[in-house]
């Protein structure tokens, strides 16, 4: 067995809307029919018990050892801790390779969990070992580095149950929710509204105190310290005992209370100091609370209980503290609901404060106290107390917040009971917190769950509002690129930013942000990323569905314009028309409920794609009489087609006509795969819910040049001599260029053209050979990029495609394109009329400027 390919799928894809691995397994021929409870199967399971079921339903009874890993890969991660349940095995046309998919949560557990499947198979078939439960705890320690924590984890959680689309923007708890202009962002509980300013009040405690006192919160005394010496002299005046603390910090972190001698006070100033200056503030006596506000409101209250242990009369401190750290839920770090209780210097001091050692064994049933302060971080315990809040408690918790300024805020109260005014009862506040952890009110130790996440994304978005911006995602074997920036373009006059992706870049409010292929989800997510972003118009190609999944999880519109041979067949395992129409329909499958998808009716293939959409359908079609397009709109439904020179959009019985005259990119009409991207980019625009007028205005001034869409269609004048550059390259577009060339008038037709070496040989000698039809004299060029082929091998095969051509014959063949180009332009005169198929269209299209220019568009 050999793996020679795997990928991470981030986004929906080829197999479904999970994340997840896809790798390419090669077996030998014995490897691919395990039968179940063979020696291999039995071996498996008695390595590794809780694999589950090695088969699925219409599994036949022998299954090849790739069906193996995909399961127990998705074992390994179940066992883990992952929620994942998704996994295929696929047989390619290459008898014993399969492609392997299996879920993921978080990528690198994925591929780890892949790694280690493979090594179980691989100890399962050469009867080896494998150490199951080190795999299970690599994968629980991963997971739990990468994932992200329970205060991030509750706020994203409950933007994905509004429908709310998010995005992790680094390995940390920074996020993204929503697209473009609508986007906010949090860093874990903290919100992008909260300023600098604010959080660098709330980090420095003394600074807090001084504003919240000036606002009648009621606060403890006290003040920063230079010295051990300064801060004893400090405690003394302030009267013991004291609470010791950083004076910039979180978490807890260096925190003690309830100092009352000197030995415990200089622990407790040396852990501060290791953060930063000390401070030194009266103890307030009382139960520790945490109010969290998230805007003007408080959505939870926990009363926090330090670290301790209860003695039984037998076990040592150290022993007790060990049983507490046994409680699953308690682990390192933020991942879990509880923190390890640590025995450190400060649970030494306190301990001797209260006359004891860690291996000394205390008296059945007295409660020793291992810190005084009760942070979770701490090894501390929650109770929820939000009913018990009263409303003067709640004011002061919220006036605070609304002093330093926070959006999210955890405010600290010392007093014996929040069911009471902290006035009555001589509590206070002791510090406020700008990123306040979750923990304790999502998973109390006691006491009622609070949906903060839920609280916190109700601050970031009304009710109603999921962050989304329109996106428009556009796919097809030919016309893609046209309609996209066309579509664009009918954003733009409806007065709408638009960011856009296609093969030749990425724009955003028409600037560039990146150059080359951005037809991928990288370009996709980068554009929705954009603060200037109103709108997204995506081109979606095979090659990122295939790679990486879709950049976004759902759009509201999908247009697929066709889908033809010779779009990268062969490639990938996709050998048919009808396999790439299945990757091409991913966008259609990922429509949202109340989204659309615009599907070209004439093409069989892709009006099959309707039944597979979860929204609404149009379809457009040149011919309005079409049976599939006259069904439709007998339902009541929306169709486009073309009818007395105009473009007719009717739903039942109403119709609204766009004049083809008036749309210079078809040239009145004239030219047909223009006409069919124009219905195409109208239909987007429609389902987009875009006001007619905009639609009509912005199909009169888009113009088809090499700024507005290089390389398509791009029509000039040399000397008389019409000239028009392509970027043409597979049988179908082949076919379109022909049929638009014949609509227009000339004395002698010529064509410049090479192939791309990275299609089928067939697919090559295809396209001269329709060409061949159509012109009368053929400059072939080879292009210095070859993609694997050997010289003059792709020259070979446009020649044998031109063998058997009634008129056409080669006038030259050359090295080179622009070579090619000026040659072209040479042979021209007055009513030529020639067809350059570029290979490098913008380095194409600008030798071109230097030598030619743009041709009148006919009234």
């Amino acid at each position: 067995m050999d793996v020679s390919r795997i990928r991470a799928l981030r986004g929906p894809n080829l197999w479904s809307r999970q994340t997840a691995i896809e790798a390419v397994v090669r077996c030998a021929e014995v490897e691919c029919g395990i039968a179940a409870g063979s020696p291999v199967e039995l071996r498996l399971r008695e390595l590794f018990p809780a694999v589950g079921m090695l088969r699925g339903v219409g599994d036949a009874d022998e299954v090849p050892l790739a069906r193996l890993v995909e399961r127990s890969a998705l074992a390994l991660q179940a066992q883990a801790g992952c929620p994942v349940s998704f996994g295929r095995t696929t047989a390619t046309p290459e008898p014993g390779v399969y492609q392997v998919v299996v879920e993921y949560t978080e990528e690198q557990v994925g591929r780890r969990a892949f790694d280690l499947a493979c090594a179980l198979v691989r100890a399962a078939v050469d009867g080896g070992d494998f150490d199951t439960d080190a795999a299970l705890a690599e994968l629980r320690t991963l997971d739990e580095d990468v994932r992200l924590g329970p205060s991030t984890g509750a706020i994203v959680a409950a933007a994905a149950a509004r429908g709310i689309p998010w995005r992790r923007l680094t390995g940390g708890s920074l996020v993204q929710f929503g697209w473009g202009a609508r986007q906010r962002r949090i860093w874990a509980a903290e919100l992008d509204s909260t300023s600098a300013v604010s959080e660098s009040i709330a980090q420095d405690k003394d600074l807090t105190k001084c504003l919240l006192a000036a606002a009648g919160v009621p606060v403890p005394l006290g003040r920063p310290v230079r010295s051990v010496d300064e801060g004893w002299a400090v405690a003394l005046e302030l009267g013991l005992p004291v609470v010791v603390k950083p004076r910039d910090g979180n978490q807890g972190k260096g925190v003690t209370v309830n100092i009352a001698g000197r030995e415990h006070f200089d622990v407790a100033y040396r852990v501060a100091a290791e953060i930063g200056q000390v401070m030194v503030e009266q103890f307030l006596p009382g139960h520790d609370f945490r109010l969290l506000v998230v805007g003007n409101k408080l959505v939870a209250a926990a009363r926090r209980d330090p670290p301790h242990v209860i003695g039984d009369g037998v076990r040592t401190v150290r022993e007790l503290v060990d049983e507490v750290n046994a409680d699953p839920r308690r682990g390192d770090g933020h991942a879990t609901a509880l923190t390890r209780v640590r025995l450190d210097d400060i649970a030494h001091a306190r301990l001797r404060v209260q006359g004891l050692e860690a291996d000394d064994v205390p008296d059945k049933g007295r409660r020793v106290v291992l810190r005084n302060n009760a942070n979770l971080s701490t090894g501390g315990t929650a109770t929820d107390v939000t009913d018990d809040v009263h409303p003067e408690v709640a004011a002061r918790a919220v006036a605070a917040a609304r002093m330093i300024g926070l959006e999210v805020c955890g405010v600290d109260v010392v007093c014996d009971s929040v069911d009471r005014p902290l006035e009555a009862q001589r509590g206070g506040i002791v510090e406020v917190n700008a990123a306040p952890g979750l923990r304790m009110h999502l998973l109390p130790s006691y006491g009622k769950p609070r949906a903060v996440g839920e609280a916190i994304i109700d601050r970031l978005f009304e009710p109603g509002d999921d962050g989304r911006v329109p996106v428009v995602a556009v796919t097809g074997t030919n016309g893609k690129t046209t309609v996209t920036r066309l579509v664009a373009h009918l954003f733009g006059a409806a007065g709408l930013r638009v960011g856009m992706t296609n093969t030749d870049g990425a724009w955003v409010d028409g600037r560039a942000i990146d150059r080359g292929d951005c037809s991928g989800p990288k370009s996709a997510r980068n554009v929705l990323a954009h603060p200037d972003t109103e709108a997204a118009v995506l081109e979606t190609a095979r090659g990122g569905i295939l790679r990486e999944g879709l950049g976004f999880d759902r759009c509201q519109v999908a247009v697929v314009t066709n889908v033809g041979a010779g779009d990268h067949l062969g490639l990938n395992y996709i050998t048919t028309v009808e396999d790439l129409a299945v990757i091409k329909r991913v966008i259609v499958q990922n429509v949202a409920p109340d989204g659309c998808a615009v599907l070209n009716a004439a093409d069989p293939i892709v009006l099959a794609m309707a039944v597979t959409c979860p929204g609404d359908v149009i379809l457009f079609a040149v011919d309005g009489r079409l049976p599939a397009l006259a069904a439709h709109r007998a339902q009541g439904r929306r169709v486009l087609f073309v009818e007395g020179g105009d473009i007719v959009a009717a739903e039942g019985s109403a119709r609204v006509r766009l004049s083809l005259r008036e749309v210079p990119l078809t040239r009145g009409g004239t030219i047909g795969f223009q006409v069919e991207n124009t219905l195409a980019a109208v239909g987007a625009a429609w389902a987009a819910g875009l006001p007619f007028e905009a639609v009509r205005s912005g199909l009169a001034s888009f113009v088809n040049d090499a700024h507005n869409a290089p390389g398509r269609f791009n029509v000039l004048d040399h000397r008389g001599a019409t000239v028009i550059a392509d970027y043409g390259h597979n049988p179908d577009a082949m076919r379109a260029l022909v049929a638009a060339v014949r609509a227009m008038p000339a004395r002698r037709r010529s064509v410049v053209i090479s192939a791309a070496g990275d299609r089928r040989d067939d697919d090559i000698r295809e396209q001269t050979r329709i060409l061949g039809e159509a012109f009368d004299d053929v400059l072939l060029y080879q292009d210095a990029a070859q993609r694997g082929r050997a010289d003059g091998e792709v020259m070979a095969l446009l020649r044998e495609g031109l063998a058997g051509a009634p008129r056409a014959r080669i006038v030259d063949e050359i090295r080179g394109e622009f070579t090619a180009i000026d040659r072209a332009l040479e042979r021209l005169h007055p009513g030529d009329l020639c067809l350059i198929l570029v290979d490098q269209v913008d380095e194409a299209l600008a030798h071109l400027a230097q030598r030619v220019a743009p041709a009148p568009v006919p009234a």
